[in-house]
């Protein structure tokens, strides 16, 4: 770059004549298919998209179900322009991307590049497309320029999602891959929805094709998602962006019903010695890690439970007779979790471990947490407990435990520890996203992750759990399961987890008990 720039500065004027005269003839243009070019196919699809009714002319067709989508073959109508524009976007500069949503990779934004081809497109898309679209919808589209390239390779993938965003109107994608079946993955799946306007299913998939738009008007049922790209030796290239205008109106989000907590079960000391290695029920160890858990808010207790015990719940959990339930919707949550009814004797006393009162004690010995009314308080919280209102008591505590807790305190009514948790399966495609009401009703929590069966799983397979600062990408503490391995972790309420989604890799392991895991997933609160 340097010495181009020193070759322009030198002052050559044939060479600068040169290169505007060059610079002049490499300006290109683009024509759009025909059927954009119609005026008799424009009120076609102005009219169907109004009535939500289906219409196909040619290379274009509008389908409604499950919303309204279009899709035009053979969108540009020369086809070495086509193949010029690839061309130019392969030679651009990528970035990774990754979060809880997405794994891809994305060029910057293209509004400003020079590329003859690129440029021509951009053009083409919010010049004459744009008005041809704003009469088919019927709105005013704003002259906004909203345009990236995209490049998604084996095991990437953007999960569910709707686009909804300030001042967005219509998406679109313009596909430039090679040959692809759907056997290859990265398909653009779209959703129907149930009667709360959630996702609910994948009821159409469109396979990616050379020279193929697709465009969908953005709107609160617009869920769609990009599978899991299959394909170890195809690029999924593509063109994607958003016109602006008016945003649909907005339906009110839906409130998931609050996940019911309860208070421990009256299992006595007993319990953990049947169950838990003893070298964490020695109390000096146990002084050492509250020390350590302390100084950093986590930590991962190896070599839990012991080893007889591990190997039972082990092969239990992957007994055919257990009821395995997938968790939803889509745009919030993909895995599999266990009927609570179908769990063999050995997995059901395991978790009533984990719900116990002792086991609430062994935490609060931990963590320094108060989950325990038997665990002491320091001055500080003894001065918030006085600033904040009286809580009742939580149905279901057992009235011993009450008696002594409120004997200890006075006799004053105090807050009862309580927990909710489950047992989960995962596998292929499952995941868990952040989401905006997760956000809203964040609280200050202990989190237990206990998993079974994940001996030769791989970091590259996805499945670990990752902690993110609210509203921001930086990672906090990634936790990857581990047999038998006791993952305590405490977040405020600006601290935010996702099961990073697990990928096609983890099939391709030899064992047929090495593409899954399972987990006991456990959140306590004081």
């Amino acid at each position: 770059m340097s010495s181009k720039r020193a070759q322009n500065e030198s002052g050559d004027t044939d060479m600068k004549k040169k290169k505007k005269k060059r610079s002049s003839s490499s300006v290109e243009t683009v024509e759009l298919c025909g059927a954009v070019e119609e005026e008799e196919v424009k009120r076609a699809v102005k009219e169907a998209w109004s009535n939500k009714t289906h219409y196909s002319k040619g290379d274009l067709e509008l389908d409604c179900h499950p919303f309204p989508h279009c899709i035009i073959k053979n969108f540009l109508s020369c086809q070495t322009f086509v193949e010029n524009l690839q061309r130019e976007l392969l030679e651009l500069s990528f970035n990774e991307k990754s979060n809880d949503l997405y794994k891809f990779k994305q060029s910057d934004d293209l509004k400003k590049r020079k590329e003859p081809h690129i440029a021509a497109m951009r053009a083409a898309l919010f010049g004459r497309f744009r008005s041809w679209l704003g009469d088919v919808l019927g709105v005013e589209l704003e002259p906004t320029v909203d345009i990236s390239c995209a490049k998604y390779e084996y095991t990437d993938v953007l999960l569910c999602h709707d686009d909804e965003l300030e001042g967005r109107r219509v998406a679109f994608i313009l596909y430039l891959v090679p040959p692809w079946q759907s056997s290859d993955g990265g398909t653009l799946d779209l959703y129907s929805t149930d009667s709360n306007f959630q996702p609910e299913s994948i009821a159409k998939s469109l396979v990616p094709s050379w020279n193929t738009l697709v465009l969908f008007e953005v709107s609160p049922v617009s869920f769609h998602q990009v599978s899991e790209v299959l394909s170890q030796d195809k690029c999924r290239l593509s063109l994607s962006g958003w016109f602006h205008g008016h945003s649909l109106e907005r339906l009110p989000r839906f409130k998931e019903p609050s996940i019911l907590k309860h208070p421990h079960l009256p299992r006595d000391e007993t319990v953990l010695f049947e169950w838990i290695n003893p070298l964490y029920l020695d109390i000096s160890y146990q002084e050492q890690i509250q020390t350590e858990f302390e100084d950093s808010s986590e930590i991962q207790l190896k070599d839990f439970l012991k080893e007889e015990k591990f190997r039972e719940v082990s092969e239990a959990l992957r007994q055919t007779h257990i009821q395995w339930m997938k968790t939803g919707p889509p745009n919030k949550r993909c895995y599999e979790s266990a009927s609570l009814d179908s769990l063999p004797e050995c997995v059901n006393t395991c978790w009533e471990l984990l719900r116990s009162e002792a086991f609430f004690l062994l935490l609060s010995n931990f963590t320094g947490l108060h989950l325990h009314y038997l665990c002491p308080k320091d001055e500080e919280d003894e001065e918030t407990e006085k600033d904040n209102k009286e809580e009742g008591e939580v149905a279901g505590t057992s009235a011993e435990s009450s008696s002594r807790a409120e004997a200890d305190n006075g006799g004053k009514k105090i807050s009862t520890p309580v927990c909710c948790g489950e047992v989960r399966r995962w596998s292929h495609g499952s995941y868990t996203l952040l989401h905006d009401a997760e956000a809203a009703q964040a609280e200050y929590a202990l989190d237990l992750i206990l998993p079974f069966g994940c001996t030769d799983w791989q970091k590259e397979f996805g499945g670990f759990t990752y902690y993110v600062a609210n509203e921001e990408d930086e990672e906090l503490l990634t936790v990857h399961p581990e047999d038998n391995s006791l993952a305590l972790v405490y977040r405020d309420k600006e601290t935010l987890k996702f099961v990073k989604h697990v990928n096609h890799k983890s099939t391709q392991v030899d064992s047929s008990t090495c593409n899954k895991f399972y987990d006991f997933s456990f959140v306590y609160y004081e």
